[in-house]
Formats: C-alpha cells, sequence, structure tokens
C-alpha cells in the first residue's frame, strides 16, 4: 500500500549565501525547510545574519548563491509574502486607517472596496477607536500593531518579522507577543519571526532556528515539546523555564565564535 508524500514545504533554503562586497560574507550554506502553519524563530547574536536570511527569503536582498523557493498557493490571489520591520515604518501625515490602507491603495483598491478588510484587520489588532489617529498621538505598541495590520491586511500566508518587539516594554512586548500568535493561528499563517529573546522564541515559537555567527550559518534547528500555541499561564510553568534553558545552553555554544570582537 502507498502512502500519499507530504505537501513541498513552504520555503526552501537551499545552501544560501549572501556576501557584501568581496569582504563579508554574512550567510553561509544555509539551507532550511519549513512547512505551512509553522512559527519559526530565528534566534542568535548580533551579527548571525538572522535579518539578512528574512530579507533573502522575502526578496528584499539578492542572494549571492543557493536558491530560496517559495511555494505558490493555488486558491490565494494575492501576495504571497509580507514583512513586518523592526521599526513600524509609519507615514506620520496620514491616519492609521490610512497606513493600514497603503498596500491596497497601491495595489490599485479603491478606498471604498477596501474599506471593510482595513476595518476588519483594525478591529483584530485592537485598533477600531483610532482609525482617525495620526502616529504621533500613538504608543510605540500601539504603532506597531497599525504595523502588523498593514501587513496583514494583504491576507498573505506567509509572514516575516524582524525583531518587531525589540524596542517596547515588557508588558506591551508580552501583549503582543499573544496578538502575533493569535493572528497566525487564526489566519493560517507561516510565520518566520527573528528575535535575540530565548524566552520570546521558546513562548512563540513551534521551532527555533538557532544561527551562528561569522558566518552566518544554521548552528541548531531545534523543534519545540509543547503544542502550539501555548496560553499565557504557561510562561511560568517550570516546563517553560527548562526549554528555556535548552535552548540558552545550545545558544551560549554559537558565542564563542564572536568572542575576538569582545
Amino acid at each position: 500500500m502507498t502512502h500519499p508524500s507530504s505537501p513541498p514545504p513552504v520555503i526552501q533554503m537551499d545552501r544560501v549565501t549572501r556576501r557584501f562586497g568581496t569582504q563579508v560574507l554574512a550567510v553561509d550554506n544555509m539551507t532550511l525547510d519549513i512547512k505551512e502553519g509553522e512559527f519559526v524563530s530565528f534566534l542568535g547574536p548580533s551579527g548571525c545574519g538572522k535579518s539578512t536570511a528574512l530579507k533573502m527569503i522575502a526578496g528584499l536582498l539578492p542572494v549571492s548563491a543557493g536558491t530560496i523557493r517559495i511555494a505558490k498557493s493555488e486558491d490565494r490571489s494575492e501576495q504571497e509574502l509580507a514583512f513586518v520591520f523592526q521599526e513600524p515604518t509609519l507615514m506620520p501625515w496620514a491616519t492609521v486607517f490610512d497606513n493600514v490602507f497603503l498596500p491596497l491603495r497601491l495595489a490599485g483598491v479603491k478606498r471604498a472596496d477596501a474599506e471593510p478588510r482595513v476595518m476588519a484587520i483594525l478591529a483584530e489588532v485592537g485598533l477600531t477607536k483610532f482609525v482617525a489617529s495620526y502616529p504621533r498621538t500613538l504608543s510605540g505598541g500601539m504603532k506597531m500593531r497599525v504595523s502588523i495590520a498593514r501587513a496583514m491586511v494583504t491576507r498573505p500566508r506567509i509572514l516575516l518579522m524582524d525583531e518587531p518587539f525589540a524596542a517596547l516594554d515588557e508588558m506591551t512586548r508580552s501583549k503582543l507577543n499573544n496578538d502575533v500568535v493569535r493572528l497566525a493561528k487564526e489566519n493560517g499563517l507561516t510565520v518566520i519571526f527573528v528575535t535575540h529573546s530565548v524566552f520570546e522564541a521558546v513562548y512563540l515559537s513551534s521551532r527555533i532556528v538557532i544561527m551562528a555567527a561569522r558566518p552566518g550559518r544554521v548552528a541548531a534547528d531545534l523543534a519545540m515539546e509543547t503544542p502550539w500555541p501555548r496560553e499565557e499561564s504557561w510562561r511560568t510553568s517550570p516546563e517553560f523555564s527548562a526549554q528555556a534553558q535548552r535552548v540558552s545552553d545550545v545558544l551560549k555554544g554559537t558565542l564563542h565564535v564572536d568572542n575576538l570582537d569582545h
């Protein structure tokens, strides 16, 4: 009896290398498969190529060698990928609505046609009451919610996030962690999330890819043992502490690469 083959990965990186000029080898021979619906965190020290790898997946940076393949979805007519940067990069002269509407406007969607979709995603991120507000009146966490809504309004199936919560206070960061997990689950997203935080990676991820620096490469690929997604209360459990310690121990094994710089 034959069994149907499993679907191909949504993202395939095959021996991907990225050089900047002739001197800097930022990412070297990175091979990685990511399946549909996974929440994968790229974790590692500064300068290990996490953001560079993410931008190559997004097509924002060309690869120097190797290939990246994004599996196309037959039932989606809109863009496959959306990217959330570390800074919200909002237009200061535009309202929250117009900031979220921007990618649809650029795609030729009329404002009246886009309004239900913009309002729906603003409701999902808890910003319905701030539709007419300007970025200068928003907190850092609210600005990031607008940035996430702007990415989600295009109805992507792959969400790429480059340290989006690094500059936020711990309480805001924790709340946005929960929001991203909820959005990923409810919308069936595949997520790649770049972070420096072991605790954030362990809480968010179904899988953690630890990268070593000089040059950037995959040092470890860890499946999280606890089913995803998790409840907020899991953050204070012995199991969470044990998994964070396990990931931290693996991460520490990559840090000797940078010792000459410290």
